[in-house]
C-alpha cells in the first residue's frame, strides 16, 4: 500500500467565527500581531471586527493594507519591514486569497530572510514561520488552509508558485457570513476558482483517496450552489455551501495540487495581472478537453458528482457533458468565456506558454504537456 500524507490546519468554521480570531491568536502564544488585509475588506467592515476580537484578547496589533490583487514581491518586502519594524510574533491574514497569500509571503520572509524570489518553487523554506491565523471572505483561493503562496515576481513578470508544508496555517477561520458582503461578479469569479481546485485536484495525478473525498464533495456543493450564491448576496444557504465548497476544494488541491489550468492561468496572471478566477474560468474547459484522454474514468465521475445522469452514458460522452457542464456553468453567471474578452490577443501566446511550463502545477497534470500543444489551446481559448 502507498504511503498518503494530507495536511491540515486547524479549521473553525461557522457564521460569526471571524469573532474568534484574538482567542486564536492567544491559543498560539501571539502578543503582538501582524494583520495583513486590503482596502476592500476594510471597506466591508470586516477588518474593523478582526481589531475588536484582538482587542478584546489584550492582543496588540499593526495593519498593513497595501496588498493588491495579484499580491507584488514589492508589497511583501515592505510588509515585512513593517512587521519586523513593529516586533510582531504572528501573523493574521484577512482577506480573499491575494491578502491570504501575501500575509504567507511576509511570514516567510520575517523569519527565513532573503528576497521572495528566493522561495519559487517546492520546498525552499527552511526555518519556522511565525504563528499564522487566516481568515477567509472569499469563496475562494482556499489559501487559508492550503500550503501554497503565489506572488508576482515584477521583473519576470510572472506568478512565483511557493509550496511547502511550513505555509499551512495554524488555524483557518471560515465565516460564511463575509460572503454576503460581496458582488455577484466576484462571487462569480471566485467561485469558479473553487470548482477549478476540485476539478483540477480531482483527476491529478496526485490525487489520493483522502484528497478525493474532498473534492468530490466541493464539486458536488459548487454545482449546486453557485448560480444561487451568484444571483443572491442574502442566500444564506448558498454562502454556507459555497464556504464550504471553498474549504473542502482547498484541502484537496493543497495535498494533490493541481494542474495546466492553474499553470497557465498563473503564466497569464503574472505577465498581465488580470483576475485569477476569470482566467481560471476561460482555460478549465479546454484543459479538460486535453486532458480527459489521460484520464476518461475520473472525467466520467466528474459528470456524476455534478449532478448529471450517466446511467445511459459512454464513458467519453458523460466525460465530455462534464465539460458541456462547465461551460454552461461560466455562461449562467456571466464570466468570461473566451481570453479575448480580458484583452489577450495571439501575439502574447508565445510567453505565456513559456512560463506555462515551468510552473510546479504542470507537473500534477494528468496528461503530459508540450509547448506547442499549450500554444494550440490558447489560440482555441481566444
Amino acid at each position: 500500500m502507498s504511503l498518503n500524507t494530507f495536511v491540515i490546519p486547524e479549521i473553525i468554521f461557522g457564521k460569526g467565527s471571524i469573532e474568534q480570531v484574538g482567542d486564536a491568536c492567544s491559543r498560539l502564544g501571539a502578543k503582538n500581531v501582524f494583520i495583513v488585509s486590503d482596502a476592500g475588506v476594510a471597506t466591508a467592515g470586516w477588518l474593523n471586527i478582526v481589531m475588536q476580537s484582538c482587542k478584546r484578547a489584550g492582543l496588540a496589533f499593526s495593519i498593513y493594507i497595501d496588498s493588491t490583487t495579484n499580491p507584488k514581491d514589492r508589497e511583501i518586502t515592505a510588509g515585512c519591514r513593517s512587521f519586523l519594524q513593529h516586533e510582531c510574533d504572528a501573523i493574521i491574514g484577512v482577506g480573499g486569497g491575494s491578502a491570504l497569500d501575501a500575509a504567507k509571503a511576509i511570514a516567510i520572509l520575517a523569519t527565513n530572510g532573503g528576497d521572495i524570489c528566493d522561495y519559487e518553487g517546492i520546498d525552499k523554506i527552511h526555518s519556522p514561520l511565525p504563528p499564522m491565523v487566516m481568515v477567509m471572505t472569499t469563496a475562494g483561493s482556499g489559501s487559508e488552509v492550503s500550503q501554497f503562496s503565489v506572488i508576482v515576481d515584477s521583473f519576470h513578470q510572472k506568478k512565483m508558485t511557493i509550496i511547502s508544508k511550513s505555509l499551512v496555517p495554524d488555524i483557518a477561520i471560515i465565516d460564511p457570513n463575509t460572503l454576503t458582503t460581496k458582488d455577484a461578479e466576484l462571487t462569480a469569479a471566485t467561485g469558479m476558482d473553487v470548482l477549478t481546485h476540485a476539478i483540477e485536484s480531482y483527476v491529478s495525478i496526485a490525487a489520493t483517496p483522502l484528497t478525493d473525498v474532498q473534492a468530490k464533495n466541493a464539486l458536488s456543493l459548487v454545482s449546486r450552489y453557485l448560480r444561487p450564491s451568484v444571483a443572491s448576496k442574502n442566500n444564506k444557504e448558498a454562502k454556507e455551501a459555497m464556504a464550504m465548497a471553498s474549504l473542502q476544494a482547498g484541502l484537496a488541491f493543497s495535498n494533490a495540487i493541481l494542474g495546466a489550468t492553474h499553470a497557465i492561468s498563473h503564466a497569464i496572471g503574472g505577465k498581465y495581472l488580470l483576475p485569477h478566477g476569470e482566467i481560471n474560468t476561460i482555460l478549465l474547459p479546454h484543459v479538460m478537453e486535453f486532458n480527459r484522454i489521460a484520464s476518461p474514468q475520473r472525467f466520467s465521475e466528474l459528470a456524476e458528482i455534478m449532478g448529471i445522469d450517466t446511467r445511459t452514458l459512454t464513458e467519453q460522452q458523460a466525460g465530455n457533458a462534464a465539460i458541456q457542464f462547465v461551460r454552461d456553468l461560466s455562461n449562467d453567471i456571466g464570466t468570461p468565456t473566451c481570453l479575448g474578452d480580458v484583452g489577450i490577443t495571439e501575439e502574447m501566446i508565445g510567453t505565456i506558454g513559456i512560463s506555462a511550463l515551468e510552473d510546479p502545477c504542470m507537473i500534477t497534470n494528468p496528461r503530459d504537456m508540450s509547448l506547442d500543444q499549450i500554444k494550440s489551446l490558447l489560440v482555441k481559448a481566444l
